[in-house]
């Protein structure tokens, strides 16, 4: 078992940056590979970013390309999100997930999740 709780969502202009967080505990997270997801009302939970047990591998959806970094501190069990240049089509929860599988390949991979946390950005 995993827990995974969020932090650092909140309000910010479109231009700025946010810092989201994940904590973990129970089982060491280095054990799984971990993804950033967000959702917006009345829409479908999408993949935001993604990284392997070792860090080795990261990916991004093309939304967030180029502005948006995901990292992991193993020795601390964290997962972070550095956001740059956020956009009004940035607001949504955000959800920090963890996956058994090596090479996540969708969300139905991922077996623990957050309670997520509030992004929105203002125009």
């Amino acid at each position: 078992q995993v827990q995974l709780v969020e932090s650092g969502g909140g309000l910010v202009q479109a231009g700025g940056s946010l810092r989201l967080s994940c904590a973990a505990s129970g089982r060491t997270s280095s054990n799984y590979a971990m993804g950033w997801f967000r959702q917006a009302p009345g829409k479908e939970r999408e993949f935001v970013a993604g990284i392997s047990r070792t860090g080795s591998s990261i990916y991004y959806s093309n939304s967030v390309k180029g502005r948006f970094t995901i990292s992991r501190d193993s020795a601390k069990n964290t997962l972070a999100l550095q956001m740059n240049s956020l956009k009004p089509e940035d607001t949504a929860a955000y959800y920090c997930a963890a996956s058994s599988h090596y090479i996540p390949t969708g969300i139905y991979d991922y077996d623990y999740w957050g309670q997520g946390t509030q992004v929105t950005v203002s125009s």
